[in-house]
C-alpha cells in the first residue's frame, strides 16, 4: 500500500476536538486551582486540537514513501496514473498545515493564558473556528489523495533482483496465455487495475534463477504523445524493467490485426528500447497461408514458433530465456 487512510476534514476535525474534549475533562479533575482551571482547560483543549490534528497529517507524511527515492518504474508509474506533481503538490499542502497548525497553537495558547478566566473559552472558540477553517482548505488535496490511494492500492511489487523479460505486442495476440504457459499452469500471477486491462506478472525458476515475466497492456502502433494511460504504462514497463522483450506476433492475424503493422510495431520498439527482442510468432494453428507468413518470419532473427493455448513452442522461449541470461553473464 502506498498510501495510508486519508481523512476527510471533518473526520480530522473530529478526532482533534473530539480528543481535546476528553483532555478537559480530565483537567477538570486535577488539582488546579479553581481561579486557573477555566484558563487551563481552554489552552489544554486547543493544544491538544492542534497536536492531534497535526499528528494526523504527520503520520500521513511520514508513512508515505518519497517518490523521488524510488526506483524510476514506480516513479513513471505514479506519475502516469495519478500525477507526481500533484501528489507532491498535495502532501505539501498537509505540511503546510502541520506548520501553521503548529503556530496557531503557540499563538492561542499564549492569549489563553494571557487574558482573564471569562474570556478563555471565547479564544478557545475562536482557535477552534481557525483551525477548522486552516484544515478546510486542503479539502481538495485530501480528496486527491484518497483519490490516489485507491489508484495505488496495488502497485505492482516488482523483483527488481529477477531477470525480467516484458511481454509486448497488439492485443489479442495470445500475451497472457504465453504469460501462463511460461510460468507454469497455475503462475503467480497479480492484476494491477491501474489500466482496465491490468499489468499481470509471473515469476519462473529456472536452475537457480529467478526470472519475472511481465505480461503489459495492448500496445498500439502510435507515436508515445498520441498513447493513452494503458499504453503509457505498458511502455514504463519496457523502459525501465525489461532486460529482455519478448515481442508477440500474431500469425494467424485472427487478433485483427496484419502482420503489416504488427511487423511496424516490433521495429519501433526495437528502436526505442535497446535491449534483446525474442520474435515469437503465436496461433501457428490457425495459419492458413503459410507463404505469406514466412515474408514475415524471414525478417526477423530465430524467430519462435508457437501455439501458446495448446503449449507447443514454450519450452522453446523458456530455452531462449536461459540461453539469454548465459550470454549476459559471460558479457559483464
Amino acid at each position: 500500500m502506498f498510501l495510508p487512510t486519508i481523512p476527510t476534514p471533518e473526520e480530522a476535525l473530529d478526532k482533534g476536538f473530539n480528543r481535546a474534549k476528553k483532555a478537559a475533562n480530565k483537567a477538570r479533575t486535577s488539582k488546579i486551582p479553581h481561579q486557573l482551571k477555566s484558563k487551563r482547560i481552554e489552552e489544554i483543549r486547543v493544544r491538544t486540537a492542534c497536536q492531534v490534528i497535526q499528528e494526523t497529517f504527520k503520520s500521513i507524511l511520514e508513512k508515505t514513501p518519497q517518490v523521488e527515492q524510488m526506483p524510476l518504474f514506480y516513479q513513471d508509474y505514479i506519475d502516469v496514473v495519478v500525477g507526481v506533481d500533484q501528489l507532491k503538490k498535495s502532501l505539501g499542502a498537509l505540511n503546510w498545515v502541520v506548520g501553521i497548525l503548529a503556530k496557531l497553537e503557540g499563538q492561542y495558547a499564549q492569549k489563553i493564558r494571557r487574558g482573564s478566566p471569562e474570556s478563555a473559552a471565547k479564544i478557545r472558540r475562536e482557535a477552534y473556528g481557525r483551525i477548522s477553517s486552516v484544515v478546510n482548505r486542503i479539502r481538495d488535496e485530501l480528496e486527491f489523495l484518497d483519490y490516489a490511494k485507491a489508484r495505488l492500492r496495488n502497485m505492482p511489487t516488482v523483483d527488481f533482483e529477477a531477470v525480467t523479460a516484458v511481454i509486448a505486442g497488439f492485443p489479442n495476440v495470445g500475451k497472457s496465455t504465453l504469460l501462463r504457459q511460461i510460468t507454469t499452469a497455475e503462475p503467480k500471477v497479480a492484476d494491477y487495475p491501474f489500466t482496465t486491462t491490468g499489468i499481470q506478472i509471473g515469476h519462473l525458476e529456472r536452475k537457480w534463477q529467478k526470472y519475472q515475466i511481465i505480461d503489459t497492456p495492448g500496445l498500439l502502433d502510435r507515436p508515445i504523445d498520441d498513447m493513452n494511460t494503458i499504453e503509457l504504462n505498458a511502455m514504463v514497463a519496457l523502459e525501465h524493467l525489461a532486460e529482455v522483450v519478448l515481442y508477440i506476433f500474431d500469425a494467424s492475424e485472427t487478433s485483427g490485426y496484419p502482420l503489416e503493422n504488427q511487423f511496424i510495431l516490433y521495429e519501433s520498439i526495437k528502436k526505442i528500447f535497446e535491449v534483446p527482442i525474442i520474435c515469437i510468432f503465436n496461433k501457428m494453428d490457425l495459419v492458413e497461408n503459410i507463404n505469406y507468413l514466412n515474408e514475415y518470419i524471414h525478417k526477423v532473427d530465430e524467430p519462435i514458433l508457437v501455439t501458446a493455448s495448446e503449449g507447443s513452442g514454450i519450452s522453446q522461449v523458456i530455452d531462449k530465456l536461459e540461453e539469454f541470461k548465459d550470454v549476459e553473464k559471460r558479457n559483464r
